[in-house]
């Protein structure tokens, strides 16, 4: 079987990642997209929330499962047996970041990061981009998937 890791805050999941997800089940008999526990960091959704907005996004896809980890992702994908990372890119920056982890994954493991350039009619979203807007009122829905609503 050809698992990959998807593996982000999602904080929200964003149009970008949902086209990156969809994208790599074409690809893949499963995608894992999990979501990293960092507690240095302040998120604008709890964790819980930010799994229901996945899994809502993806509740008719049997390939897509979503789960949430701490620690080394290279060492997550060992736990469960993906062989693959999958990542997003949208830009030269993106790009340069995710290489270096991409080489440094592959110093610590055998793990694979394949990188699929986003569409172009998201390239430009973050998830940064999204809690601003969403701060300031903004109408984030054109953003993200259904699935993610402000209370």
């Amino acid at each position: 079987m050809r698992r990959a890791l998807f593996p982000g805050s999602f904080d929200p999941i964003t149009n970008g990642h949902y086209d990156i997800i969809k994208r790599g089940i074409k690809l893949f008999d499963e995608v894992v997209v999990a979501i990293g526990v960092n507690s240095s960091k302040k998120y604008m959704f709890s964790l819980e929330e930010r799994k229901q907005f996945i899994e809502e996004a993806f509740k008719d896809e049997p390939k897509i499962k979503v789960v949430t980890y701490k620690g080394l992702t290279v060492d997550f994908c060992k736990e469960i047996e993906a062989d693959f990372i999958l990542r997003g890119l949208r830009n030269p920056a993106d790009f340069e970041f995710e290489k270096a982890i991409a080489h440094t994954n592959r110093k610590l493991s055998t793990i694979e990061t394949v990188f699929l350039l986003t569409a172009a009619r998201t390239s430009f979203i973050s998830s940064s981009i999204v809690r601003d807007v969403i701060k300031n009122n903004g109408d984030y829905t054109k953003l993200v998937p259904k699935s993610v609503r402000v209370k």
